[in-house]
């Protein structure tokens, strides 16, 4: 296996499951509704949709800084404001941020070692910044699976 395809399996984990730190981002927003995923169970934390869209984000980030691309984030595309909470755009939310991670995994699978340790335009090496990506995925599934248990508790107590 060459590095770039260790990295893509890396994020490909990160995203859809079997990874070493716990449930996947896809496994643990299976089954996340729209009226869950809009809920702010922390008032002054972000919510599952703006989390699914930040990471999406950032995956489409880090592909546009590979191919040389602007490298800081657009304005309002760091956290992308939710404007239409309709179970639609959930599942479209979602589908995006499985979309963005397969063309990223795609990308990197295919990199020479060269390539990969090429500087990155926000410091470090490509290596390092797409191990930085499947970390930040990690990160913020962990608070996606915290907020879950938060909107699911919510629910339960308003209908005892």
């Amino acid at each position: 296996m060459t590095n770039g395809e260790a990295l893509a399996e890396e994020l490909k984990r990160a995203v859809r499951g079997d990874a070493w730190h716990g449930p996947a981002l896809n496994e643990v927003i299976a089954g996340v509704s729209a009226e869950e995923a809009m809920q702010r169970p922390i008032p002054a934390a972000h919510n599952i949709w703006e989390l699914v869209l930040h990471i999406t984000s950032w995956g489409n980030i880090v592909m546009r800084r590979m191919s040389g691309g602007q490298a800081h984030p657009y304005e309002g595309e760091d956290w992308p404001e939710v404007h239409d909470f309709s179970p639609e755009q959930w599942t479209a939310a979602t589908q995006a941020m499985s979309q963005s991670y397969e063309h990223l995994c795609a990308l990197v699978a295919g990199m020479s070692d060269e390539q990969l340790l090429k500087q990155a335009p926000n410091g470090g090496t490509i290596a390092f910044m797409l191990h930085g990506v499947a970390q930040h995925a990690a990160y913020h599934g962990g608070q996606i699976s915290l907020l879950r248990k938060a909107v699911t508790t919510r629910h339960r107590r308003a209908a005892i």
